[in-house]
């Protein structure tokens, strides 16, 4: 039986107690109201047959619960017979007879009806699914649960907020990850348990926007849990430092967060600052609502990252040819990383950066292989908001790419990335606190400095 469906059963359970009181109560010496207790056992045995109609309806036909409730109604009948006769039947007795039926009733509802529960991943982006992954596996491995990985559609934005090009990433998850196509799965049919986002913005992000079906304001209503899991992880923050709790103002007061019931978050430091912001906005007498909704139990993909950093990773022929020399010997990997805010901050002086950047890992290719992997949104962001620069940009990509002498990484596997290289270097951002599981150098990269002139 789903998870959600047993509260019918406690339901049930607890209407066949509150009938039983009026029975006791119409028996009571003080009422002796015989025709009301007659009709309080008579719509016990019809909600009786009712729930075991409903048992069947879900577990099947012969379930060991159904006979219990036979039995019941026995009881019912039995009691119903005997309080008619002249002899009657005390009030204490009565009560005896139908709470030892109940509870037999109860403890077969408890032990025979096998819960299971229904959960839904949505992850939009495959280069993001390092996010819910490790909570995926432990649904996947439950016996008593159904995961559903299901990719959903996602569009970058025109400059004025229109869709320019949908994106659907479902082939580009690991192998091992099955994947239910979203228009095959029957949302208000399946109603999940539980359903997991990673993306919190709904129509509040200005460059791309999955399907406003899967916004989580719409996705609340079909399921008993929406929980929400940031796909970054951020610096941890000083709760003291003004500044940077503005700076995250805009991470935690999205509409994914205000409308989870659920939202798992890096660290308890993490949740004091949610806390700390959210109360700000919402009101002290909160307090007891956020605590209990953000949970401070760590990011999955900081769990993936520890995981798998000592398995041997699959890399590519082509990494190959640049990242080993033709003795065999290998280079030094560096990661280079280049960020969405960066460039939007900075635009011309990131431009210029990373030209800069990458002239000079060029001269330096004999000895260093450098694995250029941008924010997958770059691109897209500029010809959303920074149409006079987006060009540019395109043209460096598409000139590294043709010469060939470095790494450039659009796939979703990051943290192959992350793993394989020796070194990062580049902007600000949530790769920092991954690599940092590592304990490797790690250098971010200053707009003003410029080394190839």
């Amino acid at each position: 039986m789903r998870k959600y469906k047993v509260k019918q059963v406690e339901n049930y359970i607890a209407l066949f107690r509150k009938i039983a009181e009026g029975v006791c109560e119409a028996l009571n010496p003080k009422n002796e109201d015989i025709p009301g207790a007659c009709q309080y056992l008579e719509l016990c045995q019809q909600k009786a047959i009712d729930f075991g109609t409903f048992i069947e309806n879900e577990e099947g036909e012969g379930h060991p619960t159904v006979k219990k409730l036979e039995e019941f109604c026995e009881v019912l009948y039995e009691i119903h017979e005997e309080i008619q006769t002249d002899r009657g039947l005390s009030s204490t007795s009565a009560k005896t007879r139908l709470d030892h039926a109940i509870n037999i009733v109860e403890k077969s509802t408890k032990e025979d009806i096998k819960v299971k529960k229904l959960v839904v991943f949505l992850p939009y982006k495959a280069s993001m699914w390092d996010s819910l992954e490790s909570v995926w596996m432990t649904a996947e491995a439950d016996e008593n649960t159904e995961a559903y990985v299901i990719p959903i559609p996602y569009f970058d934005r025109n400059p004025d907020g229109s869709p320019k090009m949908w994106h659907y990433e479902a082939d580009q998850f690991p192998e091992n990850v099955p994947i239910t196509k979203f228009e095959e799965f029957k949302f208000d049919i399946a109603h999940p348990d539980e359903i997991y986002i990673h993306n919190p913005y709904d129509d509040l992000n200005y460059v791309t926007s999955v399907h406003s079906f899967f916004y989580s304001e719409h996705l609340k209503t079909f399921t008993e849990k929406l929980i929400y899991i940031p796909y970054f992880v951020l610096a941890e923050p000083d709760l003291d430092n003004e500044d940077a709790m503005k700076h995250l103002e805009g991470f935690v007061l999205s509409r994914g967060v205000i409308n989870a019931d659920e939202v798992i978050v890096q660290s308890e430091n993490m949740k004091k600052a949610y806390m700390k912001i959210l109360l700000a906005r919402f009101g002290d007498d909160m307090e007891e609502y956020w605590d209990k909704k953000i949970k401070g139990t760590g990011s999955p993909k900081i769990e993936r990252i520890k995981r798998l950093k000592n398995q041997e990773q699959q890399i590519p022929e082509e990494w190959k040819k640049i990242i080993y020399r033709p003795n065999g010997t290998k280079k030094k990997i560096v990661f280079y990383n280049t960020g969405v805010v960066a460039i939007l901050n900075q635009e011309d002086k990131m431009i210029a950066k990373i030209k800069d950047v990458l002239q000079v890992f060029k001269e330096c290719q004999e000895d260093v292989a450098l694995l250029w992997r941008p924010h997958p949104l770059i691109q897209s962001t500029l010809d959303s908001m920074v149409p006079e620069i987006s060009e540019e940009y395109k043209n460096i990509v598409k000139t590294y790419r043709e010469e060939a002498w470095g790494i450039y990484d659009d796939t979703a596997d990051m943290d192959r990335a992350i793993i394989i290289s020796d070194a990062y270097y580049g902007d600000p951002s949530s790769i920092v606190q991954l690599y940092e599981t590592l304990e490797r150098p790690i250098m971010l990269q200053n707009t003003e400095v410029l080394c190839a002139e």
